[in-house]
């Protein structure tokens, strides 16, 4: 059995952090997203077949042709939008089997594919669907459901509970057929929801696997922060692989890669995952549910609290980073402040495609791109974004989003007097 993973996406509402990647290389608790759900995949699947589009070199290069011994085949998205083309991308090579479908950038557990292909198999269906019970629908698609039997896929039907499609699912190869009969939807996309649905009044037999477990849907910046608290408060084993010297605290549990540095003084609540060849402290304190990765600098009086920095990144001095997400190759100047809490105490509000959305979360702070500087003392707002390769001017005020590849300096009179 094949497993066919799909990649093509630009993942627009996760910028600044897919200004330069795909969204499914970002990396949570230190890994890329994509590596959980090939992991989940691997023990039903001879094969993963992965369909990209967008930036896949790099999706290449961070994944290699293998996983787990099992090869890897890359595969071009056709030209068109949507879960249907890039199910079709894959056909050559899933052949005349039965085969997997999983969306590259979701979080589940390997049951939810254990019980897919149970009831997939046990019914002899043509299609199957793993799907869970939410309380608002406002953002999924319902599934009309008889047993196990579905009956109606509808489009978002607003806040009323029922079942949504969590993206995994098993077919026959008899799914191509209707593929190719299956038009543009309302947003211009070729949707595998559209498929099942005339495979439904095409008389085919498609049923569901109900999960109770825990699923995310990595679409928006702060989903990843939910996904790594979650990652490091069930999977987390306190491992201490590189150096702690006396008179540094941690509270398990902490996972410390080679290499890594924990210097006097550094103060750590678990879990906390720490990456390799990093340098942490002196005179540091990193609260729960932090990862930092592989050769970061977090130095002297800093606090890191419920947060996100990425591979090569530094809060060297005098840092206060919370409930944020700091990208690959950033750095941030000594008294650069996140700030996570608005002053009414309401949901922080980010901006995304062009629209505040509510995050639903009551402390958010930055989303920091890549290989972005700031200067000394620079203060940004709760659920400000930061664009890739940017450079913020000592003294700033983050106020506003910063568009990718920016220069945002504080414009100061210059008063010079003659001193006598």
């Amino acid at each position: 059995m094949k497993g066919v993973v799909l990649a093509a996406g630009r993942g627009e509402r996760l910028r600044p952090l897919t200004d330069d990647r795909p969204k499914v290389i970002l990396k949570v608790a230190n890994r890329p997203i994509i590596e959980y759900v090939l992991e989940n995949l691997d023990p039903f699947v001879d094969e993963f077949i992965i369909v990209t589009r967008y930036m896949s070199e790099k999706l290449i290069e961070a994944l290699g042709d293998e996983f787990n011994g099992k090869p890897i085949t890359y595969v071009e998205q056709l030209p068109g939008d949507g879960t249907a083309k890039a199910v079709e991308s894959a056909r050559e090579h899933v052949g005349e089997e039965e085969f997997i479908v999983v969306n590259g950038d979701i979080y589940f557990e390997e049951d939810a594919l254990r019980e897919l292909i149970s009831v997939f198999r046990r019914e002899n269906a043509d299609a199957a669907l793993v799907v869970k019970e939410f309380d608002d629908l406002s953002h999924f698609g319902m599934i009309e459901v008889d047993g196990n039997r579905v009956r109606d896929v509808k489009e978002k039907p607003g806040k009323v509970n029922g079942y949504a499609n969590l993206g995994i699912y098993a077919f026959k190869p008899t799914v191509f057929d209707f593929i190719e009969k299956t038009g543009l939807s309302e947003r211009g996309e070729y949707e595998i929801t559209d498929t099942l649905k005339l495979m439904i009044e095409g008389g085919k037999k498609v049923v569901c696997a109900v999960y109770e477990g825990y699923w995310n849907d990595i679409g928006r910046p702060w989903n990843l922060l939910e996904l790594n608290e979650y990652l490091l408060k069930t999977k987390l084993k306190h491992e201490i692989r590189g150096t702690v010297e006396e008179g540094a605290v941690l509270i398990p549990p902490v996972e410390v890669g080679e290499g890594t540095v924990i210097r006097s003084g550094a103060y750590i609540i678990g879990p906390v995952k720490i990456g390799r060849n990093s340098r942490i402290g002196p005179n540091c304190f990193i609260r729960p549910h932090t990862s930092i990765g592989d050769n970061c600098h977090v130095g002297n009086a800093v606090e890191v609290k419920n947060s996100i920095i990425m591979d090569h990144s530094n809060a060297p001095h005098l840092n206060y980073v919370g409930d944020s997400i700091i990208g690959e190759n950033s750095n941030l100047g000594a008294g650069t402040i996140t700030a996570n809490l608005r002053h009414d105490r309401g949901n922080v509000k980010v901006e995304i495609k062009g629209k505040l959305e509510d995050s639903g979360r009551h402390k958010l702070g930055a989303i920091i791109g890549h290989g972005v500087k700031t200067g000394i003392n620079v203060s940004i707002y709760p659920g400000r974004k930061i664009g890739s390769y940017s450079f913020i001017g000592p003294g700033a005020v983050v106020d506003k989003n910063v568009p990718p590849r920016s220069l945002l300096v504080v414009k100061q009179e210059k008063s010079i007097r003659e001193v006598r």
